[in-house]
């Protein structure tokens, strides 16, 4: 019976380029959706860029663009990056659409009509010099718990404490430099605690993993609290209905952007019907998967259930949690150079190997993956190139120059094409799971036993002999069949080698029912590389490509190195005068710096956040490495370098020329 199915993917935030982690859970869902579609069902997929919140406003404000242009830029460059590594989103859209305006307010009204809305006065820090309340992701201070400096608004990475922005110790403004006030506002609240008992129905149903419901019993045996779905303006999003200056929180409307993707599509398909999946009584008769990280799970196997099933829509079938990325065993870093983007990525190295090397680690389980760079490249090499695609380029010549390219109507050895097309089930069965590591891992066997069949048969000897023609034919006929096997197995790990290998042998594309039949007595055609190997120089390259500073700190920790007097010499020292000074509200110890160092304005990204405020920055003369190349960081463009002295913290000092200088004088 054909299933039907509808896929998402978390919600990539929009002011940020994809990035491996990204890439990790959009591969990972478009690997479980092609397989699916593979197999037969009818399985639709979206997605969308999660577009709202003071990040987004505060983000557009620095580049001088509207919050719109923002998210229209960054949609498109999101859009073109998961097509180059063949995910293939049926809808990919934008939680700032009519759609999600429409769907977020007709799910609050029913909410609140079914007395499930409730406000009440909120204590928050608020920022006096921008008029704002501040995110816990834009206030910071010492921990009320262990007095660790410099912790952010929710929790201390120090101590691991979470608490409430309110209890920070000498809390500033990460968006002003400003010390904060405590104020009160009315905050709309959804009633969570009344869904407890449903929520812990569900969780134990089999709709999340093993792992994840025991990180929930936590919370629900805890006892849940009523959640916060408003925010004050100013803020990007939607206006709730009935009021003038308060906003849906990004993780109301968020959600919401799932069933606004599918609405958009459905609106250009006749073949979709928005009920079907998300209605009430679509329960048990189309599913519904959402693919998430493990730093959202309360929102998604909490939250979301309660509002869905509150408002008289479906809930989820299944939510497919996965753990998070690290590279070379550590977090990934700007400054070693493993904070890698998706652009970054396609113009070093095939896309289908970082698709192949994440197949091998997926095991459905919430379990952190590494990429360790070095394996990736003996991985794919050994794997794809050694062993795969090495039974094709094994057999293929020999057809080609001696068969006229035409297969053997008969199989050498049936038995074994048996013995391969019959780990269908078991790897069907990895695949819906999730455990698509465990499908690897039974291709490469399968690719083993093959690659040793043709070596033990040596049609390369027989073509040679009077009577081992037609033997020499049927072994490459079989190894070739074998090959095609194995290439269904992979189409949806790795799509566009699926098809290369389908074009090769002549057939359309792969379906699951190729693993019915050989294929025999048809002609194929000439053979082309399907694979071609890594090269350690290539991710070399694209590491080094990568790298850039990390906040407040110069490209690398230096060197010992020796340098020569011609090296220094090449430095020029200019006289600049500080023209303005604003702080970088996602940049911990960055200040912008707009520079006039007398032929012109530059803008220069200097570490000195700890230690100088903006206000006292304004007028004053520094100096500043005028020759340096400008260099691209995520928070803009730092076109020179601030010179400064001190161990850090509050000690840094920033060098001053003598007095009577002036912007543009150079210093010797």
């Amino acid at each position: 019976m054909t299933r039907n199915i509808l896929v998402t993917s978390a919600l990539p935030y929009t002011n940020g380029a994809i990035h491996l982690g990204h890439l990790l859970e959009h591969i990972q869902t478009d690997i479980w959706v092609r397989f699916q579609r593979l197999h037969g069902n009818n399985c639709i997929y979206v997605s969308a860029d999660d577009t709202h919140g003071t990040g987004t406003m505060l983000n557009a404000e620095r580049a001088g663009v509207t919050p719109e242009a923002l998210i229209e830029t960054m949609h498109k460059e999101h859009i073109r990056d998961f097509a180059g590594f063949g995910v293939e989103h049926d809808n990919y859209h934008s939680t700032h659409s009519e759609e999600n305006r429409a769907l977020s307010e007709m799910i609050f009204n029913r909410l609140k009509d079914k007395g499930l809305i409730h406000s009440k006065d909120v204590a928050q820090l608020y920022d006096p010099v921008r008029g704002m309340f501040l995110a816990d992701r834009f206030v910071k201070g010492e921990c009320p718990r262990c007095g660790a400096p410099d912790q952010y608004g929710d929790n201390c990475d120090a101590c691991s404490a979470t608490y409430d922005a309110t209890e920070l110790g000498s809390p500033r403004s990460l968006v002003s430099d400003a010390e904060p006030l405590v104020k009160h506002s009315e905050h709309y609240f959804f009633d969570l605690p009344k869904f407890t008992d449903m929520l812990k129905a569900w969780t134990s149903s089999g709709a999340v993993q093993p792992e994840v419901v025991n990180k929930l019993a936590e919370w629900l045996d805890g006892g849940l609290r009523s959640w916060d779905i408003s925010r004050d303006a100013p803020y990007f999003g939607f206006l709730i209905p009935g009021t003038e200056d308060k906003y849906f929180y990004v993780w109301m409307d968020a959600p919401i952007g799932y069933m606004a993707s599918f609405q958009n599509l459905a609106n250009r398909r006749e073949d979709l019907d928005f009920d079907a999946f998300w209605g009430a009584a679509a329960e048990g008769k189309t599913e519904l998967h959402h693919f998430i990280g493990k730093d959202i799970v309360n929102f998604h196997t909490l939250f979301w259930p309660a509002v869905l099933q509150a408002s008289g829509l479906r809930k989820p079938t299944r939510i497919h949690t996965h753990g998070f990325i690290t590279v070379n065993g550590v977090k990934m870093s700007k400054s070693r150079g493993t904070f890698i983007q998706a652009s970054t990525y396609l113009k070093h190295l095939h896309p289908e190997c970082l698709r192949y090397y994440y197949a091998t680690k997926l095991n459905g389980r919430v379990d952190d993956y590494d990429i360790n760079l070095e394996d990736f490249v003996q991985r794919v090499n050994a794997d794809l190139v050694g062993k795969v695609v090495n039974i094709a380029s094994r057999c293929a010549g020999l057809i080609s120059s001696q068969f006229e390219g035409a297969l053997a109507a008969h199989l050498e050895d049936e038995a074994l094409w048996r013995q391969f097309a019959a780990a269908r089930g078991r790897i069907a069965e990895w695949y819906e799971a999730g455990q698509v590591s465990r499908v690897m891992r039974e291709v490469l066997a399968l690719a083993d036993l093959a690659n040793q069949y043709i070596t033990k048969q040596e049609p390369w000897q027989r073509i040679k002999q009077a009577d081992g023609r037609d033997q020499a034919h049927s072994v490459c006929s079989q190894g070739l069949n074998l090959f095609r096997i194995l290439a269904v197995y992979l189409t949806p790990v790795l799509p566009a080698m699926s098809k290369a290998a389908a074009d090769f042998l002549g057939v359309r594309p792969f379906t699951w029912a190729d693993l019915d039949k050989p294929l025999l007595g048809e002609r194929i055609n000439a053979y082309r590389p399907l694979f071609t190997r890594m090269r350690k120089k290539d991710v070399d390259d694209l590491v080094e490509a990568s790298k850039e500073a990390e906040d407040g700190k110069d490209q690398g920790e230096g060197s010992d190195e020796p340098i020569s007097i011609d090296h220094f010499n090449k430095v020029k020292l200019k006289v600049a005068r500080v023209v303005e000074a604003a702080l970088i509200a996602e940049a911990d110890k960055l200040l912008r710096l707009t520079l006039d160092t007398g032929d012109g304005q530059r803008q220069v990204l200097a570490g000195i956040r700890s230690a100088y405020r903006p206000e006292e920055l304004a007028g004053r003369l520094v100096v500043v490495v005028a020759n340096l190349a400008p260099r691209k960081t995520r928070f803009g463009i730092s076109e020179g370098m601030v010179l400064a002295a001190g161990p850090g913290g509050e000690d840094i000092f920033l060098l001053s020329p003598d007095s009577g200088a002036q912007a543009g004088m150079d210093v010797r």
